[in-house]
């Protein structure tokens, strides 16, 4: 269920985007409606102890960090000495519906550059030490108070700890620093240093982070799924060879055909719009599986809107849509494509917007059938 107090109140989004998004940092003081902590230290704490769920127990014992990943024992905590330390939880938005309502205030930026909601907590001197991310980050303070402190840009030259598990930068030299209180929020663009430390017991920050690609990621996984799909008789050929003065030389002829090969393959703009479609939207965490014991048919869809209840969507779930014409979409859900026209399409479009959302029973039979599949791969449900 969406909480309607958890939204921007005086925010400039376009400013925002046009002057700091990947371009500079920006403290951001307070711009909820109201501000609550949505997840108190105890459920996170049980959280890190769950098979399936990424967590990390980073203890600092000074000049040496420790690196613990979970899941943690029930009683690890308890044996936690006096050395500062930090509990780290990945994708908490995926698992606590009120942690993945945070998300909403940020869909300014599109769905599938969206990563998940990481949650710190830590006792006080507590923090992961100075570092740089590839990605920008929201850095929302929860619970209590951090102090963060900001330097210059790195990058693949900016010398590190010897740490094989934490990437800590070796020379950090601030020229920024803030005391962010409950609610405050530090926005960080990619390679900008940073650290933030505890101040005093209790603090709990949410960093909402972002997917960025890099160049290598995208050739390796696109030409992957490229090779998985070819023949292997589409080979080179060369019916029209001739006598060469030097059977070392490679000719640029065929240097041509054979770069050709490749290109004519790769540069195929309409399967790359596919393919990153179900790329970009593969569940991050398949485990939390919402699917039905049986599969779902668009008549049970329409009983079920008949009684006004509304469709969620699975937090863990990403949804995405590519306008193929003018008049169709084609709607990307954990992997799959759906092409979608007419009234289905609007459906997508709004699906991709909502987390929750209501549907008139009278909707389209190709509308009940594209929800009935959404529901059947776990991406929806009812809201109970």
């Amino acid at each position: 269920m969406t909480d309607n107090s958890i939204h921007f109140r005086d925010f400039d989004v376009a400013e925002f985007l046009q002057e700091y998004w990947q371009k500079k940092p920006l403290l951001i003081r307070s711009p909820w409606a109201s501000w609550s902590n949505p997840v108190e230290p105890d459920e996170l704490a049980g959280l890190a102890c769950e098979p399936g769920v990424e967590s990390r127990l980073i203890t600092q014992t000074d000049p040496d960090w420790e690196l613990e990943h979970g899941p943690l024992p029930e009683d690890r905590f308890e044996r936690q000495g006096k050395a500062p330390w930090t509990l780290l939880v990945q994708a908490v938005d995926h698992h606590i519906p009120s942690v993945a309502t945070l998300l909403n205030c940020f869909r300014f930026v599109p769905n599938w550059r969206v990563d998940d909601v990481m949650v710190s907590y830590a006792v006080d001197g507590g923090g992961v030490g100075a570092h740089f991310d590839h990605y920008d980050v929201f850095l929302v303070q929860g619970l209590g108070t951090r102090r963060w402190e900001l330097g210059g840009l790195c990058d693949e030259n900016s010398e590190l700890l010897p740490h094989s598990n934490l990437l800590l930068l070796d020379d950090f030299q601030p020229t920024d620093e803030w005391i962010l209180e409950e609610g405050d929020i530090l926005y960080v663009p990619p390679r900008f240093a940073h650290r933030g430390t505890a101040i005093g017991n209790d603090c709990m920050t949410y960093s909402i982070g972002f997917r960025a690609p890099s160049r290598a990621e995208l050739i390796e996984s696109w030409a992957e799924d490229l090779a998985d799909k070819l023949l292997d008789e589409d080979r080179y050929t060369d019916p029209q060879l001739a006598e060469q003065d030097n059977p070392g030389e490679i000719a640029q002829e065929s240097i041509t055909q054979l770069h050709g090969m490749i290109t004519e393959t790769m540069f195929d703009q309409s399967s790359f719009m596919r393919w990153f479609g179900q790329y970009s939207t593969t569940p991050k965490n398949p485990d939390i599986d919402w699917r039905p014991e049986t599969s779902v048919e668009a008549d049970d869809i329409r009983q079920g809107l008949e009684q006004r209840t509304a469709l969620i969507r699975n937090p863990a779930s990403r949804f995405s849509f590519i306008r193929e014409t003018p008049s169709s979409i084609l709607l990307f859900v954990d992997g799959q494509c759906f092409s979608c026209s007419g009234e289905d399409a609007l459906f997508a479009k709004r699906v991709c917007a909502e987390a929750r959302l209501t549907v008139a029973s009278d909707a389209s039979q190709p509308t009940l059938q594209l929800i009935a599949e959404l529901m059947s791969q776990g991406s929806v449900a009812f809201d109970q």
